[in-house]
């Protein structure tokens, strides 16, 4: 019962054909178009294969690029006309002065912690009409600590990194964020008892 199917073919001739017969694909086609007809929409949409699609893609993805563009260009850490924190590119623009993150990776990590969760605060403080003048005083306050730190990187650049000046830099970033929870509680502190009223 089990023949081996190498050995059938070897023993009997196969009539393989070995191409179409003439004239199959005319008649195809033929019998193709009469069960289908082409109306004039079909071959329309026949000769414009998806330019459109590919123009409108194009277009979405340009003007995607540019408000994406416009948005990270109006970014800015100053609020209200007070800088609040320095960003690393404005610090760059001084070569000669040195951050946390120029001694050592793990410093760069902690000082970029601390300003990213400044600038986080920032982002969720709310400010009425009742909290805007204490909203303004701990703007300055964090603005003498901006140049409080600023006074620090000069001294990390003038005499070298020493465990003093560090820790001093790590501090005025702790303390900053502490103001930062501070007016974020004192606003919210102010906005219950308008409420209550």
């Amino acid at each position: 019962m089990g023949q081996d199917i190498k050995d059938l073919l070897k023993k009997e001739q196969l009539h393989i054909q070995n191409g179409l017969s003439d004239g199959h694909e005319a008649r195809f086609l033929d019998r193709l178009d009469r069960a289908l007809p082409q109306t004039e929409e079909n071959i329309a949409f026949k000769k414009t294969p998806f330019s459109i699609y590919k123009i409108a893609a194009a277009v979405i993805l340009l003007i995607s690029l540019g408000g994406l563009a416009y948005q990270q260009l109006q970014s800015d850490p100053a609020i209200r006309g007070k800088e609040v924190v320095t960003n690393e590119a404005k610090e760059s623009q001084d070569p000669s002065l040195k951050s946390l993150g120029d001694i050592s990776p793990d410093l760069k990590k902690i000082e970029d912690y601390y300003l990213a969760s400044i600038n986080y605060e920032l982002t969720q403080v709310e400010v009425s009409e009742i909290g805007k003048q204490l909203f303004e005083s701990y703007m300055d306050k964090l603005s003498l600590l901006n140049e409080e730190q600023k006074v620090l990187q000069n001294e990390l650049t003038e005499i070298g990194p020493n465990e003093e000046t560090i820790n001093a830099m790590i501090d005025n970033l702790q303390f900053r964020l502490k103001l930062l929870y501070q007016l974020k509680e004192k606003l919210n502190e102010l906005k219950t008892s308008e409420n209550a009223i």
